[in-house]
């Protein structure tokens, strides 16, 4: 036989937590054909000696739904043997979506995933209206990488309700045209559908993003749509006390696994340091729904975000900060003056949500005045302490002096990473919540497979590479339904990455590049020993760089 490509001489491990083996992989036509001892010619041999092959990964919680429209390739997640990325979470997405609403769609982007407006307004093409054809125009583009579908609610609901998406449940008669939309979503291909009920989640002009007000009249309804099809899963971001269960979370998740007969995974299980029994708890109390295919999302990296006050989403979920958002510097400089809003921030303080007020984890990172050039490097506390004035307080005076301008991080979960093993080894749960294409100057976790290879596997030894890399390939794929890929065995996609086990790695933190759309910034985290990501048979990094092949397929659900 003549092969496509021959990948000789690697170290095989599959996806389905087998033992690793010296093996040469034969493809054709994007698909592996023999896996073993393979002989015959080859269009194109890699020598995958001292590597090691594994399926490609998959990312299942990204939020690439905008990104895909200016960049082909999905950066960062491409860098790291990422090959499928599963985008749509949250709740939040731009399709459907009417040429007179797509400002909405924007802002509840902006406000949700903190992608600039600017950055929308110049990169997305819009070239769609219904969810099918958004799917469609994916594919005319072309893509680097696999494309998976998840119908997020929020623009469904204000599709059919309007501005009114943002007020009320629907009506019975609006939640039917809801669930045929949906219908026809799924029939298209998407892998199930999205909703978040986090405070922190807001939309247009600050109010609650549309999907936070179904009703479980409507989730029942949307649900069943699954449940007629056989297949798809439902992804809901729950927990305001992140890790904590409420009774209704309890009753929601148990609602939506019984109208749909679907798996429904829930964001998220993160340790902090205020209450770090949480995660646990949570499993022994939920047990009954996880062996009923609830599946919690973990992450393997400590969570650290780079904030400013334009953009304050790290306070979405407190009530007072609504004003801030999506007003201009002089508003928001203004507010922030404000005693009676001071005030208010600091009662709601007393109930730490994902920012717990722990004014020494709030580090000075970046200045736009260069008089306040002596602050980088200090944390908000030590400053109050030397200027004699109150944490919070001087959080904001800081902000102010600077214009606004000023760029804090804060280690939001995770940062005891001793505690980080027993929740990505632990088989109820799953390794995701990347947000790839989201949070872009705050925070990158897209790097977090990279990671897990690099610091849990080969560095601290905390699991197999085998069973690390069945955690990101076989799981996430068996989630969604992507049937012929995650695995390397005869008959399945060619998804592959081949990566050097003593460099593979990524950061903690990113770097700061300003390649988005119009010059807007984002971080980026570089990846390290990865020597090939292949997607259908095609190399698309080779050594870091780019091919110039585009060989990504848009998934669709019972065809993936």
């Amino acid at each position: 036989m003549t092969y496509d490509l021959v990948i000789k001489n690697g170290t095989v491990v599959d996806g389905t937590g087998a033992p690793r083996q010296q093996a040469d992989i034969g493809v054709k036509d994007g698909i592996i054909v023999d896996v073993g001892k393979v002989a015959g010619s080859a269009t194109r041999t890699i020598d995958a000696s001292d590597l090691i092959v594994a399926p490609g990964f998959v990312d299942p919680h990204t939020h690439y739904d905008a990104q895909i429209c200016w960049d082909d390739i999905t950066t960062p997640s491409c860098w790291h043997g990422v090959t499928t990325v599963v985008m749509g979470n949250c709740g939040v997405g731009i399709a459907p979506c009417r040429p007179e609403t797509r400002e909405i769609a924007a802002w509840d982007l902006v406000n949700v995933e903190a992608i600039p407006f600017d950055v929308l307004n110049k990169g997305v093409t819009w070239d769609w209206e219904t969810f099918p054809q958004y799917m469609d125009a994916a594919e005319r583009r072309g893509s680097g990488l696999n494309l998976g579908f998840l119908a997020a609610l929020t623009p469904f609901r204000h599709y059919v309700l309007g501005e009114e998406s943002m007020e009320r449940a629907a009506t019975p008669e609006e939640t039917a045209k809801i669930s045929g939309l949906l219908r026809e979503a799924m029939e298209a291909g998407a892998m199930g559908f999205t909703s978040t009920f986090a405070g922190q989640h807001i939309g247009y002009q600050g109010r609650p993003l549309a999907c936070r007000l179904a009703s479980d009249s409507e989730l029942k309804a949307y649900s069943n749509v699954l449940r007629d099809l056989g297949r798809g899963a439902i992804e809901i971001a729950l927990t305001n006390e992140v890790s904590v269960l409420d009774p209704r979370e309890y009753e929601l998740l148990d609602m939506l696994l019984t109208e749909s007969g679907r798996p429904v995974t829930w964001l998220a299980l993160l340790n902090r340091e205020d209450n770090p029994e949480a995660p646990q708890r949570t499993l022994r109390e939920a047990a009954d729904l996880l062996k009923r295919g609830a599946l919690p999302q973990v992450t393997c990296r400590p969570m650290m975000t780079q904030i400013d006050l334009r953009k304050p989403f790290l306070f979405a979920n407190m009530p007072c900060w609504n004003p801030a958002f999506n007003r201009p510097p002089e508003e928001q400089a203004q507010l922030y003056r404000d005693q009676k809003f001071r005030d208010a921030f600091r009662e709601a303080l007393k109930v730490p949500k994902i920012f717990t007020g722990d004014w020494s984890r709030a580090i000075i990172h970046e200045v736009g005045n260069p008089a306040l050039t002596p602050l980088l490097g200090r944390n908000v506390e030590s400053v109050a302490r030397e200027r004699g004035k109150d944490p919070m307080d001087t959080f904001l005076d800081l902000a102010l002096e600077d214009n606004l301008e000023m760029q804090f991080t804060y280690e939001l979960f995770n940062s005891d990473e001793s505690r980080i093993p027993e929740l990505i080894k632990d088989p109820r749960t799953i390794i995701g919540l990347s947000d790839g294409g989201a949070h872009v100057d705050m925070f990158c976790d897209a790097g977090y497979c990279t990671y897990l290879l690099g610091t849990w596997v080969r560095d601290r030894e905390v699991m197999s590479l085998e069973h690390a890399v069945k955690r990101i390939t076989t799981e996430p794929a068996a989630l969604f339904g992507i049937q012929n890929r995650g695995r390397i065995a005869p008959g399945l996609a060619a998804d592959f990455a081949i990566f050097d086990l003593a460099r593979v790695g990524s950061s903690k933190r990113g770097e700061m590049r300003h390649d988005l759309p119009g010059g807007g910034r984002r971080l980026v985290v570089p990846a390290h020993g990865i020597e090939y990501t292949i997607v259908n048979g095609t190399p698309l990094f080779e050594a870091g760089r780019d091919t110039g092949a585009r060989p990504g397929q848009v998934l669709r659900s019972g065809r993936a």
